[in-house]
Protein backbone atom coordinates (compact mmCIF):
# COMPACT_ATOMS: atom_id res chain seq x y z
CA UNK A 1 0.00 0.00 0.00
CA UNK A 2 1.73 3.34 -1.15
CA UNK A 3 1.22 6.85 0.49
CA UNK A 4 -1.49 7.73 -1.59
CA UNK A 5 -3.71 4.71 -0.33
CA UNK A 6 -3.35 5.07 3.27
CA UNK A 7 -3.57 8.82 3.15
CA UNK A 8 -7.10 8.19 1.38
CA UNK A 9 -8.24 4.69 3.64
CA UNK A 10 -7.27 7.11 6.89
CA UNK A 11 -9.43 9.72 5.16
CA UNK A 12 -12.13 7.14 4.91
CA UNK A 13 -11.87 6.20 8.67
CA UNK A 14 -12.38 9.79 9.96
CA UNK A 15 -15.39 10.76 7.59
CA UNK A 16 -16.72 7.50 9.05
CA UNK A 17 -16.19 7.90 12.80
CA UNK A 18 -17.82 11.24 12.34
CA UNK A 19 -20.44 10.46 10.60
CA UNK A 20 -21.47 8.28 13.47
CA UNK A 21 -20.51 10.64 16.58
CA UNK A 22 -22.91 13.47 14.35
CA UNK A 23 -25.82 10.06 14.36
CA UNK A 24 -24.58 9.60 18.40
CA UNK A 25 -25.18 13.61 19.21
CA UNK A 26 -28.33 13.85 17.14
CA UNK A 27 -29.87 10.92 19.11
CA UNK A 28 -28.81 12.17 22.14
CA UNK A 29 -30.32 15.84 21.47
CA UNK A 30 -34.20 16.04 23.34
CA UNK A 31 -36.77 16.34 20.69
CA UNK A 32 -36.47 20.26 20.05
CA UNK A 33 -36.87 23.13 18.81
CA UNK A 34 -37.45 21.94 15.31
CA UNK A 35 -41.15 20.68 16.14
CA UNK A 36 -41.68 23.28 19.16
CA UNK A 37 -41.54 20.74 21.76
CA UNK A 38 -39.20 20.65 24.78
CA UNK A 39 -38.49 16.96 26.64
CA UNK A 40 -37.28 15.64 30.09
CA UNK A 41 -36.69 12.34 31.21
CA UNK A 42 -38.47 11.56 35.02
CA UNK A 43 -40.50 8.90 37.40
CA UNK A 44 -44.22 8.47 38.16
CA UNK A 45 -44.51 9.72 41.36
CA UNK A 46 -47.30 10.33 44.37
CA UNK A 47 -48.14 11.92 47.49
CA UNK A 48 -47.09 9.74 49.96
CA UNK A 49 -48.89 9.71 53.67
CA UNK A 50 -47.87 8.26 56.88
CA UNK A 51 -50.40 6.18 58.60
CA UNK A 52 -49.25 6.62 62.04
CA UNK A 53 -50.62 6.53 65.98
CA UNK A 54 -52.10 10.34 67.77
CA UNK A 55 -50.79 8.64 70.86
CA UNK A 56 -48.49 5.97 72.32
CA UNK A 57 -50.32 2.44 72.81
CA UNK A 58 -49.86 -1.28 71.26
CA UNK A 59 -51.09 -2.48 67.97
CA UNK A 60 -54.16 -3.97 68.35
CA UNK A 61 -54.98 -5.22 64.45
CA UNK A 62 -54.02 -3.91 61.10
CA UNK A 63 -56.55 -4.50 58.41
CA UNK A 64 -54.16 -4.65 56.02
CA UNK A 65 -51.09 -5.42 53.73
CA UNK A 66 -48.97 -4.10 51.32
CA UNK A 67 -50.35 -3.66 48.17
CA UNK A 68 -53.77 -3.36 48.69
CA UNK A 69 -56.07 -0.80 47.75
CA UNK A 70 -58.01 1.44 49.88
CA UNK A 71 -60.99 3.94 49.82
CA UNK A 72 -61.25 6.94 51.47
CA UNK A 73 -62.29 6.68 55.43
CA UNK A 74 -61.56 3.13 55.68
CA UNK A 75 -60.43 1.35 58.52
CA UNK A 76 -56.69 0.39 58.29
CA UNK A 77 -55.86 -0.42 61.86
CA UNK A 78 -56.36 -0.30 65.50
CA UNK A 79 -54.66 0.64 68.47
CA UNK A 80 -55.99 -0.89 71.67
CA UNK A 81 -57.86 0.77 73.61
CA UNK A 82 -58.30 -0.52 77.02
CA UNK A 83 -56.47 1.89 79.04
CA UNK A 84 -58.85 4.77 77.51
CA UNK A 85 -62.15 3.31 78.62
CA UNK A 86 -61.04 2.65 82.17
CA UNK A 87 -60.74 6.72 82.09
CA UNK A 88 -63.74 7.17 80.28
CA UNK A 89 -65.54 5.09 82.93
CA UNK A 90 -64.08 7.00 85.65
CA UNK A 91 -65.19 10.44 83.87
CA UNK A 92 -68.29 8.76 83.50
CA UNK A 93 -68.52 8.00 87.13
CA UNK A 94 -67.01 11.43 87.70
CA UNK A 95 -69.97 13.13 85.85
CA UNK A 96 -72.34 11.02 88.10
CA UNK A 97 -71.32 12.53 91.42
CA UNK A 98 -71.18 15.83 89.72
CA UNK A 99 -74.75 15.54 88.85
CA UNK A 100 -75.67 14.26 92.35
CA UNK A 101 -73.68 17.18 92.92
CA UNK A 102 -75.78 19.64 91.41
CA UNK A 103 -79.14 17.93 92.45
CA UNK A 104 -78.23 18.59 96.80
CA UNK A 105 -76.88 22.41 95.65
CA UNK A 106 -80.27 23.41 93.55
CA UNK A 107 -82.10 21.20 96.83
CA UNK A 108 -79.76 23.37 99.35
CA UNK A 109 -80.69 26.89 97.02
CA UNK A 110 -84.22 26.18 97.39
CA UNK A 111 -84.28 25.09 100.71
CA UNK A 112 -82.12 28.95 101.40
CA UNK A 113 -84.85 30.33 100.07
CA UNK A 114 -87.46 29.32 101.77
CA UNK A 115 -85.75 29.98 104.88
CA UNK A 116 -85.17 33.60 103.53
CA UNK A 117 -89.03 34.06 102.86
CA UNK A 118 -89.89 32.81 106.76
CA UNK A 119 -87.49 35.15 107.71
CA UNK A 120 -89.02 38.13 105.76
CA UNK A 121 -92.32 37.34 107.23
CA UNK A 122 -91.61 37.00 110.78
CA UNK A 123 -89.23 40.18 110.24
CA UNK A 124 -92.83 41.80 109.21
CA UNK A 125 -94.55 40.16 111.98
CA UNK A 126 -92.11 41.87 114.74
CA UNK A 127 -92.39 45.12 113.10
CA UNK A 128 -95.73 44.88 112.77
CA UNK A 129 -95.75 43.85 116.73
CA UNK A 130 -93.39 46.82 117.09
CA UNK A 131 -95.59 49.47 115.99
CA UNK A 132 -97.80 48.30 118.09
CA UNK A 133 -95.64 48.69 121.08
CA UNK A 134 -94.88 51.70 120.64
CA UNK A 135 -98.38 52.96 120.12
CA UNK A 136 -99.17 51.49 123.53
CA UNK A 137 -96.05 53.24 125.20
CA UNK A 138 -96.79 56.54 123.55
CA UNK A 139 -100.85 56.58 125.39
CA UNK A 140 -99.13 55.06 128.77
CA UNK A 141 -96.68 58.17 128.67
CA UNK A 142 -99.73 60.54 128.30
CA UNK A 143 -101.57 58.67 131.22
CA UNK A 144 -98.82 58.72 133.48
CA UNK A 145 -98.91 62.25 133.27
CA UNK A 146 -102.60 62.26 134.22
CA UNK A 147 -101.48 59.68 136.71
CA UNK A 148 -104.24 57.73 135.38
CA UNK A 149 -101.77 54.56 135.11
CA UNK A 150 -98.70 53.83 137.51
CA UNK A 151 -95.39 54.17 136.32
CA UNK A 152 -94.85 50.67 137.07
CA UNK A 153 -96.79 49.93 134.40
CA UNK A 154 -95.05 52.69 131.94
CA UNK A 155 -91.93 50.88 132.62
CA UNK A 156 -93.20 47.20 131.84
CA UNK A 157 -94.97 49.15 128.56
CA UNK A 158 -91.27 50.86 127.68
CA UNK A 159 -89.61 46.96 128.19
CA UNK A 160 -92.09 45.42 126.06
CA UNK A 161 -91.66 48.40 123.46
CA UNK A 162 -87.54 47.72 123.49
CA UNK A 163 -87.53 43.83 123.50
CA UNK A 164 -90.07 44.38 120.43
CA UNK A 165 -87.17 46.93 119.13
CA UNK A 166 -84.72 43.41 119.75
CA UNK A 167 -86.72 41.55 118.13
CA UNK A 168 -86.84 43.20 114.99
CA UNK A 169 -82.94 43.71 114.62
CA UNK A 170 -83.02 40.10 115.50
CA UNK A 171 -85.44 39.45 112.11
CA UNK A 172 -83.30 41.56 110.10
CA UNK A 173 -79.96 39.88 111.17
CA UNK A 174 -81.90 36.33 110.31
CA UNK A 175 -82.64 37.74 107.06
CA UNK A 176 -79.05 39.05 106.08
CA UNK A 177 -78.01 35.39 106.90
CA UNK A 178 -80.25 34.07 105.16
CA UNK A 179 -79.13 35.96 101.91
CA UNK A 180 -75.92 34.90 102.83
CA UNK A 181 -76.75 31.18 102.92
CA UNK A 182 -78.63 31.71 99.61
CA UNK A 183 -75.21 33.00 97.79
CA UNK A 184 -73.16 30.13 99.04
CA UNK A 185 -75.68 27.64 98.18
CA UNK A 186 -76.05 29.17 94.97
CA UNK A 187 -72.04 29.05 94.60
CA UNK A 188 -71.78 25.46 95.58
CA UNK A 189 -74.75 24.92 92.45
CA UNK A 190 -72.83 26.98 89.94
CA UNK A 191 -68.93 24.92 90.90
CA UNK A 192 -71.42 21.69 90.68
CA UNK A 193 -72.57 22.28 87.37
CA UNK A 194 -69.37 23.36 86.32
CA UNK A 195 -67.79 19.61 87.39
CA UNK A 196 -70.29 18.23 85.23
CA UNK A 197 -69.15 20.56 82.35
CA UNK A 198 -65.45 19.24 83.09
CA UNK A 199 -66.71 16.24 83.56
CA UNK A 200 -68.54 15.92 80.06
CA UNK A 201 -65.61 17.75 78.59
CA UNK A 202 -63.18 14.68 79.48
CA UNK A 203 -65.42 11.95 78.38
CA UNK A 204 -65.84 14.02 74.98
CA UNK A 205 -61.81 14.08 75.05
CA UNK A 206 -61.54 10.24 75.73
CA UNK A 207 -64.01 9.25 73.46
CA UNK A 208 -62.20 11.43 70.51
CA UNK A 209 -59.16 9.30 71.59
CA UNK A 210 -60.39 6.07 71.24
CA UNK A 211 -62.04 7.27 67.90
CA UNK A 212 -58.49 8.43 66.77
CA UNK A 213 -57.45 4.43 67.73
CA UNK A 214 -59.48 3.43 64.39
CA UNK A 215 -56.83 4.48 61.85
CA UNK A 216 -58.58 5.48 58.51
CA UNK A 217 -57.31 6.34 55.17
CA UNK A 218 -57.71 10.15 54.77
CA UNK A 219 -57.72 9.53 50.94
CA UNK A 220 -58.20 6.53 48.19
CA UNK A 221 -54.40 4.90 47.35
CA UNK A 222 -52.55 1.75 47.79
CA UNK A 223 -50.75 0.58 50.68
CA UNK A 224 -46.67 0.74 49.83
CA UNK A 225 -45.46 -0.34 53.26
CA UNK A 226 -45.98 -1.78 57.27
CA UNK A 227 -44.09 -0.33 59.29
CA UNK A 228 -44.92 -2.32 62.31
CA UNK A 229 -46.84 -5.34 62.98
CA UNK A 230 -49.85 -6.03 65.59
CA UNK A 231 -48.52 -6.17 69.30
CA UNK A 232 -45.76 -3.88 68.61
CA UNK A 233 -45.63 -0.89 71.00
CA UNK A 234 -45.54 2.15 69.49
CA UNK A 235 -44.67 6.18 70.56
CA UNK A 236 -47.28 8.77 69.62
CA UNK A 237 -46.49 9.52 65.87
CA UNK A 238 -45.37 5.89 65.21
CA UNK A 239 -46.19 5.16 61.74
CA UNK A 240 -47.97 1.80 60.87
CA UNK A 241 -48.01 2.12 57.48
CA UNK A 242 -47.38 4.33 54.34
CA UNK A 243 -50.56 4.89 51.62
CA UNK A 244 -49.52 6.21 48.28
CA UNK A 245 -52.25 8.66 47.53
CA UNK A 246 -52.93 7.80 44.03
CA UNK A 247 -55.42 10.76 43.53
CA UNK A 248 -52.43 12.84 43.27
CA UNK A 249 -49.62 11.57 40.80
CA UNK A 250 -47.11 13.31 38.99
CA UNK A 251 -44.04 13.24 36.84
CA UNK A 252 -41.14 15.47 38.20
CA UNK A 253 -38.66 16.76 35.09
CA UNK A 254 -36.33 19.35 34.62
CA UNK A 255 -36.03 21.49 31.62
CA UNK A 256 -33.07 24.23 30.49
CA UNK A 257 -33.49 27.82 30.86
CA UNK A 258 -34.65 28.11 27.63
CA UNK A 259 -37.58 25.85 27.41
CA UNK A 260 -38.53 26.41 31.29
CA UNK A 261 -38.88 30.66 30.46
CA UNK A 262 -41.86 29.57 27.52
CA UNK A 263 -44.34 27.68 29.63
CA UNK A 264 -46.78 28.65 31.91
CA UNK A 265 -48.91 26.70 35.10
CA UNK A 266 -51.70 24.46 33.42
CA UNK A 267 -49.72 23.89 30.28
CA UNK A 268 -50.96 20.65 28.56
CA UNK A 269 -47.97 17.59 29.15
CA UNK A 270 -47.51 14.51 27.37
CA UNK A 271 -45.99 11.38 29.68
CA UNK A 272 -44.68 8.63 27.29
CA UNK A 273 -43.76 5.82 29.77
CA UNK A 274 -40.57 3.23 29.28
CA UNK A 275 -42.78 0.24 30.10
CA UNK A 276 -45.41 1.05 27.67
CA UNK A 277 -44.66 3.44 25.00
CA UNK A 278 -47.53 2.67 22.65
CA UNK A 279 -49.84 4.81 25.46
CA UNK A 280 -49.32 8.71 25.94
CA UNK A 281 -50.86 10.10 29.32
CA UNK A 282 -52.13 13.51 29.26
CA UNK A 283 -50.91 15.99 32.19
CA UNK A 284 -50.59 19.49 33.11
CA UNK A 285 -47.95 21.49 34.65
CA UNK A 286 -48.59 22.11 38.55
CA UNK A 287 -45.53 23.30 39.49
CA UNK A 288 -42.13 25.23 37.98
CA UNK A 289 -39.00 25.76 40.35
CA UNK A 290 -38.32 29.60 40.82
CA UNK A 291 -34.72 28.22 41.75
CA UNK A 292 -32.20 27.24 38.76
CA UNK A 293 -30.29 24.15 39.56
CA UNK A 294 -27.61 21.74 37.87
CA UNK A 295 -28.99 18.76 36.26
CA UNK A 296 -29.60 15.55 37.83
CA UNK A 297 -26.60 13.36 37.76
CA UNK A 298 -28.81 10.81 35.10
CA UNK A 299 -28.24 12.86 32.61
CA UNK A 300 -25.25 11.50 30.89
CA UNK A 301 -22.67 14.30 28.89
CA UNK A 302 -21.04 16.68 30.64
CA UNK A 303 -22.08 19.47 28.88
CA UNK A 304 -25.49 18.88 29.96
CA UNK A 305 -24.96 19.00 33.27
CA UNK A 306 -22.94 22.00 33.14
CA UNK A 307 -26.06 24.04 31.79
CA UNK A 308 -28.74 25.02 35.02
CA UNK A 309 -31.93 22.87 34.87
CA UNK A 310 -35.39 24.09 36.45
CA UNK A 311 -37.58 21.64 38.42
CA UNK A 312 -40.72 20.78 36.47
CA UNK A 313 -43.53 18.82 37.78
CA UNK A 314 -46.56 17.58 35.93
CA UNK A 315 -49.90 16.61 37.50
CA UNK A 316 -51.99 13.60 36.10
CA UNK A 317 -55.54 14.07 35.94
CA UNK A 318 -57.59 12.68 39.24
CA UNK A 319 -60.32 11.80 37.02
CA UNK A 320 -58.12 9.81 34.63
CA UNK A 321 -56.43 7.91 37.57
CA UNK A 322 -59.93 7.07 39.53
CA UNK A 323 -60.68 5.04 36.12
CA UNK A 324 -57.54 3.35 35.74
CA UNK A 325 -56.56 2.94 39.44
CA UNK A 326 -55.45 -0.67 39.15
CA UNK A 327 -52.88 0.31 36.67
CA UNK A 328 -51.29 3.30 38.70
CA UNK A 329 -48.14 2.43 39.38
CA UNK A 330 -45.11 4.44 40.75
CA UNK A 331 -41.50 4.63 40.21
CA UNK A 332 -41.78 4.20 36.55
CA UNK A 333 -39.25 6.27 34.56
CA UNK A 334 -40.54 7.91 31.25
CA UNK A 335 -39.94 11.23 29.05
CA UNK A 336 -42.11 14.21 29.77
CA UNK A 337 -43.20 16.31 26.39
CA UNK A 338 -44.16 19.83 26.55
CA UNK A 339 -45.07 22.62 23.50
CA UNK A 340 -43.15 25.74 23.83
CA UNK A 341 -45.83 27.04 21.51
CA UNK A 342 -49.16 26.57 22.59
CA UNK A 343 -50.83 27.19 19.72
CA UNK A 344 -49.07 24.48 17.61
CA UNK A 345 -50.81 21.12 17.55
CA UNK A 346 -49.07 17.79 19.35
CA UNK A 347 -47.35 16.00 16.89
CA UNK A 348 -49.08 12.50 15.30
CA UNK A 349 -46.96 10.47 17.96
CA UNK A 350 -48.21 12.58 20.77
CA UNK A 351 -52.13 12.59 20.57
CA UNK A 352 -53.74 10.96 23.90
CA UNK A 353 -53.34 7.58 23.78
CA UNK A 354 -55.09 5.91 27.01
CA UNK A 355 -55.29 2.37 27.63
CA UNK A 356 -58.98 0.61 26.95
CA UNK A 357 -59.41 3.86 24.78
CA UNK A 358 -60.15 3.54 20.89
CA UNK A 359 -59.66 6.50 19.59
CA UNK A 360 -57.03 9.05 20.22
CA UNK A 361 -57.68 13.02 21.21
CA UNK A 362 -55.56 16.09 20.80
Amino acid sequence: MDYQQGKLLWLIVALAVGAGAFVCWQYLQPETAEDGLASGNGRIEAVEVDIAAKSAGRIEEILVDEGDFVTAGQILARMNTQQLEAQRRGAEAQLQQAQFAVETARSQVNQKLSEKEAATAQLVQRQAELEALRRRLHRFEVLVKTEAVAVQELDDVRARFLSGQAAVGAAEAQIAATEAAVITARSQLLGSQSAITAAQASIERLQIDIEECLLKAPCDGRVQYRVAQPGEILAGGGRILNLVNLGDVYMTFFLPTAAAGKIKLGSEVRLVLDAAPQFVIPARISFVADVAQFTPKTVETASEREKLMFRVKARIDPDLLKSNITRVKTGLPGMAYVRLDQNRAWPAHLQVKLPGASTARP
